[in-house]
């Protein structure tokens, strides 16, 4: 399984993905799509309109690194209606690589130190 430092934020694609694109194709599709630094250290993920395929790209202190999966029966779970700076947390992007559907519910507010 994949992990991340707590200070990695994970971005959602709005819009499907040609799973041809490449490092390139996908820092772009971060640049104009989702508005943000793809060199940020922070991991984005796209998933192609059928729903079968996933990959998460991210810079990896000295170079692009795409992580990519393919389900052969079924589909990835989604947000249905994503803004441009959807983010989603670590539990979330695991449970979605498992095959876990978060029901759409909200969450809990929690206590956070603050420094």
């Amino acid at each position: 399984m994949l992990s991340f430092p707590s200070a990695v934020k994970i971005y959602l694609c709005k819009e499907p993905t040609d799973m041809r694109r490449s490092f390139d194709g996908l820092a772009m599709m971060v640049e104009c799509i989702i508005k943000h630094d793809p060199l940020s250290g922070h991991v984005f993920v796209f998933r192609n309109k059928r729903g079968n395929m996933i990959k998460l790209l991210y810079w990896d202190r000295d170079g692009y690194a795409i992580w990519y999966k393919r389900l052969e029966k079924g589909a990835f779970s989604w947000p249905n209606h994503l803004s441009d700076n959807a983010m989603i947390d670590y539990r979330e992007l695991a449970m979605m690589l498992e095959g876990i559907t978060v029901s759409p519910g909200r969450k809990k507010r929690r206590f956070v130190l603050k420094s």
